[in-house]
């Protein structure tokens, strides 16, 4: 018997994506809204109630109100809003990060989906801290830039529009004020003692994302060349299947849209013995949003987490 899943904010980039990657899949049925019924909200309230997976693409407040609205206890909750991410009732939506992550998920009603700029960051810093090497209270800086779809459907129409500021011609840093949304989870999951220093940048392309940590050696519990940290975090991430370590002195240059329409990540580790950058790079609307809450959708389900969802074999 086919599972059913009902997309609350289907019509927004991330639900856009979700359905997209769940309407040909044949153990899924997905169930649809009257559109003239759309924001009637006893209506939502039938769906919400039943189906068996619900997925909230939803600002944050909405998203918390539909949370409120299930009264039936089966129904199992993907939430890609801000709102449960620190939860402690919520399940964190990244499975790749440890065990105990990847455990909770597969047990859990309610999961909440990482933020893009979140996940390119967690998967840096959480197995540094993890294993003892980064120091709790490490100043740590991360430079991210990412596509201007990252921004939503105000922001799309911004960049796409025919007539448009000069400023859209080049990238702009913004959240100056050390106020982004994701800087919540990225010190909470992580376990950083402070915040860190975060500059995003948003850039006059569609999506893809690079998120970018330098490290001075000399201040890590134990210096560690780029070499090996390399070789650290390629045994980390070895039995993953989204997560790629690349070689380290390879790389030149690196371009944030080389893995669009997939849910791989790709970390690069380059420098010295005395100096380091870390970067991860993804599609901030793949694994850093909607492939990320089919991957948590799977392992739900207790399926195979890769379905329906782009990856490469590892060697």
């Amino acid at each position: 018997m086919k599972k059913t899943v009902y997309i609350d904010g289907q019509a927004g980039t991330t639900g856009l994506e979700i359905y997209e990657r769940l309407e040909k899949r044949a153990d899924l049925e997905i169930l649809k809204i009257d559109e003239a019924l759309r924001k009637d909200l006893s209506e939502r309230k039938k769906m919400l109630n039943q189906a068996d997976y619900v997925f909230l693409c939803l600002p944050d407040q909405a998203a918390k109100e539909a949370v409120a609205l299930i009264e039936n206890e089966k129904v199992k909750v993907l939430d890609a809003s801000t709102a449960h991410r620190t939860d402690p009732d919520w399940a964190y939506g990244f499975p790749e990060l440890s065990g105990a992550h990847r455990e909770k998920i597969q047990n859990s009603k309610r999961v909440a989906v990482p933020g893009c700029y979140a996940t390119g960051f967690l998967a840096l810093v959480y197995p540094l801290i993890a294993a003892g090497i980064l120091p709790k209270d490490y100043p740590v800086t991360c430079h991210a830039i990412s596509g201007y779809s990252g921004g939503g459907k105000a922001t799309i129409a911004e960049y796409e529009a025919s007539e448009r500021s000069s400023e859209l011609d080049a990238p702009r840093l913004y959240a100056l004020g050390q106020t982004h949304k994701h800087l919540k989870e990225m010190q909470a999951i992580s376990g950083l003692a402070y915040p860190p220093l975060f500059n995003p940048i948003i850039a006059d392309y569609y999506q893809g994302m690079i998120v970018s940590i330098p490290l001075h050696t000399r201040l890590l519990k134990e210096k560690k060349s780029a070499q090996e940290l390399q070789r650290f975090f390629a045994d980390y991430y070895q039995a993953t299947n989204f997560i790629h370590v690349q070689p380290a002195g390879e790389t030149t240059f690196l371009a944030g849209n080389q893995r669009t329409k997939t849910n791989e990540l790709e970390i690069f580790v380059e420098g010295h013995d005395d100096q380091v950058l870390l970067v991860a790079r993804l599609d901030n609307l793949g694994k850093g949003a909607s492939g990320a809450a089919v991957q948590c959708l799977n392992i739900l389900l207790g399926i195979d987490e890769t379905t329906s969802l782009t990856t490469k074999k590892k060697e």
